[in-house]
């Protein structure tokens, strides 16, 4: 990768990183569905004035928005829900481990429904290490019964295959823009959750203190709008496989926010488990095989060659 790539790549693992710090923060005054709601709102509001101030258009016919909307579904509406709710149970920190296992769900649901993404040998040893990695975090959790721990990450590994089954789903958009389809997904979603707030929050009756309102500007216009054409940027200039880059380096950034801002403690079973979840991310994306055997990282053609025998 290009130095601006490596860049932007750590600028994303920080913005997305601090997503779990903002909505913390927003939490201590804003229900779940509110923040989610004011994610997604306030973002789509955000990519509508850049749609009209760059003079683009957004596509008309239904099958595009009723894949936007599937696509809101899968990719905010549901895992936004379920890590904010899960953060009211753990960590930041902790959440944004469970979040990293995206990518382990992603490899194996694309083998069953995708034609072109099959299981290797290789990736189902990193998908079985990051389940284990998985694993070693909820264990405690389990022990005598499961705790509101637990189901906070079984949460978020829940979230965590909704994002995985919308990296597939979203493959439909190659021929929309990058903006296009944020802007349609996001509208969607802010469709979805408005009559969700109003009869289950009742926002009117809330008084957010200044740190809520900073929070939530922070995961719009940082985590949500900037991340989301940041995203597009590497994908476009590095590719996926180089992007994965970004699950790894997710956690530690969360976990250094948390620690820094709200006081998070760091548990032994947290750095096992990302441990284990970093390792089969990178097996996975054969960097860490590569590295063993002596092959550069920007010279991938002799691991996807062997990929393809395995096929």
């Amino acid at each position: 990768m290009k130095n601006l790539d490596w860049l932007r790549l750590a600028a994303l693992s920080v913005l997305w990183g601090g997503t779990f710090l903002f909505v913390s923060l927003s939490l201590r005054t804003l229900p779940e569905l509110t923040v989610v709601f004011l994610r997604v709102s306030l973002a789509a509001a955000a990519f509508w004035l850049f749609m009209l101030a760059t003079g683009r258009h957004m596509p008309r016919d239904r099958r595009t928005w009723g894949a936007f909307l599937v696509m809101g579904l899968l990719n905010n509406v549901l895992p936004f829900s379920l890590i904010t709710w899960e953060q009211t149970q753990v960590e930041g920190g902790i959440a944004s481990i469970m979040n990293a296992m995206t990518s382990c769900f992603t490899v194996v649901l694309a083998h069953f429904l995708t034609r072109d993404e099959k299981l290797t040998a290789r990736k189902a040893a990193g998908v079985l290490i990051g389940l284990f990695g998985a694993y070693v975090l909820l264990r405690p959790e389990l022990v005598g019964g499961v705790s509101m721990r637990g189901l906070g990450q079984i949460a978020g590994l829940t979230a965590s295959m909704s994002l995985a089954l919308a990296g597939i789903f979203g493959k439909r958009f190659r021929e929309l823009t990058p903006a296009q389809t944020a802007t349609g997904m996001l509208t969607c979603s802010s469709l979805v959750m408005f009559p969700l707030v109003m009869v289950v929050d009742r926002p009117w009756n809330l008084s957010p203190d200044l740190a809520a309102v900073g929070a939530i500007s922070g995961l719009v216009l940082l985590s949500t709008v900037l991340a989301y054409l940041l995203y597009f940027g590497v994908l476009r200039s590095a590719g996926a496989t180089n992007l994965l880059l970004v699950t790894l380096l997710m956690p530690v950034s969360a976990h250094i926010l948390g620690a820094v801002f709200l006081d998070e403690r760091l548990y032994a079973t947290s750095v096992a488990g990302m441990a284990f979840i970093v390792f089969g991310l990178g097996i996975i994306d054969g960097r860490i095989v590569r590295w063993l055997r002596g092959v550069k990282a920007s010279d991938p053609a002799p691991f996807e060659a062997r990929d393809a025998e395995e096929k």
